[in-house]
C-alpha cells in the first residue's frame, strides 16, 4: 500500500492549485456578491485543460481514481461557488454514463461541455420539493404516448445546479408510481424543448457563483430515443420490479454513489482553505497572554482541525480508489467519505472563526465566506442524516453476511479444503 501520489498526480495537483490561485481566487468575491454565472472562469478552465470531454477522459485515465478528488479539492480551495459552476456538468455526464447506451454516451456527454472554444453546460435534475434525499418519492412523471412515439414529462425540480442555463438536462422521472424508485427512469431534455422553463432562482447563503434554480416541465415532449438506456432495458427493469425480483438501486442513487467522494473532496477544499487562512492570520498576533500561536488552547484547536481534515481526506481517497477499481463499497465507504468531509468542514470553519474572533464575521474576512459555503456539503447529494442511515443499513447488512460466512466456515472439517462440509458421522479433529 503506497500513500504517495505519483509524479503525474502531483503534476496534475499543481496545475489545479495554480489555476485556483491565479484564476479562481481573484474572481471569487465578485461572483459571490453578484451571484452571476462566472463564464470567464469556466472559459479559463477550458483553456487550462480543466473543463470538457478531454479533461473528463484524462481524469478517467487515472487507475487510482485520484485525479477526480484532487481536482475537486483544489478548485474548491479557490472558491466553492466558482468550482461548482465549472464542475456541475460532471454530475449530468456521470448520470448519462451510468444509465445510457454507448450511443447515447457518445452523443450526449460531449453536449454537456461543448467542443473546441464552445462552452456548454449540463444539469442533473433529481430533487423535488417533497423529495430531496428520498428519491423514491419523486412526483415528476414520464408518460409514453405510443401514437406519437414520444415521452411526455410533467413536474417541477428544485435546487438544480446550472438550472435554466444548461444545454442538456438529465431529468429523473417516475414511469410507474407503484414501484417507487424501481419505477423511475432518466431522460435527456435539451435546452429549448417546448414546455421546459426556468422557475425561481434561489438566493443562497453560500456557493453563490453557482446558479441554482427550479426547472419546470409542462407537457414536455421528447423523442423515444431520449430515454437513457432505451425502452427495452426499461421494460425489463419494470418487469423485474413487478415480479418482486431485485432490480438494484435507482439510476439516481447509482450516480450519487459514483460522485460522493468528489463531493467530500470539494468540502475538504473549503476546510483546508479556512485552516490555512487562520494560520496565516494568527501568525504574529498576540494578546495579554502572549503570542496566539504559542497558546495551548489555540494549538489544540489547530491540531484537531488538521487531524480531522487529514482523516477525512483518507476516507475520500479510499472511496475514490474503491470506486475506480470496482471494489464494492459494502460498508457504505462512499457515504462515509462524503459524511465525514462535510461534517469536518462545517465544524472546522466554525471553530476557526472562534479563534479569529470578531473579525471573522466581517465580509472582509475570508472565513465568513468559507463558513457560508461549507453548509451545503451537509445537505446536497444526500443530507448528513441520510448518509448516516445509508451507512448504518449497509454496515448491518455487511455484518450479517460476514456472520453467515463465519457459520459456513465453522461447518468445515478441520484440515480440509475451504467449502468441504463436515461429515455428520465423523468427529472433528482435536485442536
Amino acid at each position: 500500500m503506497d500513500f504517495r501520489l505519483t509524479d503525474e498526480q502531483l503534476e496534475f495537483q499543481q496545475q489545479c492549485r495554480s489555476f485556483a490561485a491565479e484564476v479562481i481566487r481573484p474572481l471569487a468575491d465578485k461572483y459571490d456578491r453578484e451571484q452571476s454565472v462566472p463564464w470567464e472562469a469556466i472559459e479559463a478552465a477550458r483553456r487550462w485543460g480543466l473543463h470538457g470531454v478531454d479533461h473528463l477522459m484524462r481524469m478517467g485515465s487515472d487507475p487510482d481514481g485520484m485525479f477526480g478528488v484532487i481536482y475537486a479539492e483544489e478548485l474548491h480551495w479557490g472558491c466553492a461557488g466558482i468550482a461548482l459552476a465549472i464542475t456541475a456538468s460532471n454530475l449530468a455526464a456521470a448520470g448519462i454514463a451510468a444509465s445510457g447506451t454507448p450511443e447515447q454516451v457518445m452523443r450526449w456527454v460531449p453536449e454537456c461541455f461543448g467542443e473546441g472554444d464552445e462552452i456548454k453546460l449540463a444539469a442533473y435534475a433529481v430533487t423535488e420539493a417533497g423529495a430531496g434525499s428520498d428519491v423514491k418519492s419523486l412526483r415528476t412523471t414520464a408518460r409514453l404516448d405510443p401514437d406519437a412515439d414520444e415521452w411526455v414529462l410533467n413536474g417541477t425540480k428544485v435546487f438544480i445546479s446550472n438550472g435554466g442555463i444548461a444545454d442538456v438536462n438529465v431529468v429523473v422521472a417516475t414511469v410507474d408510481p407503484d414501484l417507487g424508485h424501481r419505477g423511475q427512469a432518466s431522460f435527456i431534455v435539451p435546452k429549448g424543448t417546448p414546455g421546459l422553463s426556468r422557475g425561481k432562482k434561489e438566493d443562497k447563503i453560500g456557493i453563490r457563483a453557482s446558479q441554482t434554480t427550479e426547472i419546470v416541465l409542462e407537457d414536455v415532449r421528447i423523442p423515444m430515443e431520449y430515454l437513457l438506456g432505451g425502452k427495452e432495458k426499461l421494460d425489463r427493469k419494470l418487469e423485474r420490479a413487478r415480479s418482486g425480483n431485485r432490480s438494484g438501486p435507482s439510476n439516481a442513487l447509482a450516480t450519487f454513489e459514483i460522485t460522493r467522494p468528489m463531493v467530500g473532496a470539494s468540502a475538504l477544499g473549503i476546510g483546508r482553505a479556512a485552516y490555512e487562512y487562520t494560520l496565516e492570520y494568527l501568525e504574529g498576533k498576540a494578546d495579554e497572554s502572549g503570542p496566539l500561536l504559542e497558546q495551548q488552547h489555540v494549538q489544540q484547536t489547530l491540531a484537531d482541525v488538521a487531524t480531522e481534515i487529514e482523516a477525512a481526506r483518507l476516507l475520500v481517497w479510499r472511496a475514490a480508489w474503491m470506486g475506480r477499481n470496482g471494489v464494492p463499497m459494502t460498508g457504505g465507504q462512499g457515504s462515509m467519505s462524503k459524511l465525514k468531509a462535510g461534517d469536518v468542514t462545517m465544524w472546522a470553519t466554525t471553530v476557526l472563526m472562534d479563534l479569529v474572533g470578531e473579525y471573522a464575521q466581517s465580509t472582509e474576512c475570508p472565513l465568513e465566506k468559507y463558513f457560508r459555503d461549507a453548509k451545503i456539503y451537509q445537505l446536497f447529494e444526500g443530507t448528513a442524516q441520510v448518509q448516516r442511515l445509508v451507512i448504518s443499513r449497509m454496515q448491518r447488512q455487511d455484518h450479517q453476511e460476514r456472520l453467515v460466512t463465519a457459520a459456513e466456515v465453522l461447518q468445515q472439517a478441520p484440515g480440509t479444503a475451504t467449502g468441504e462440509p463436515l461429515d455428520d458421522d465423523k468427529e472433528p479433529a482435536a485442536v
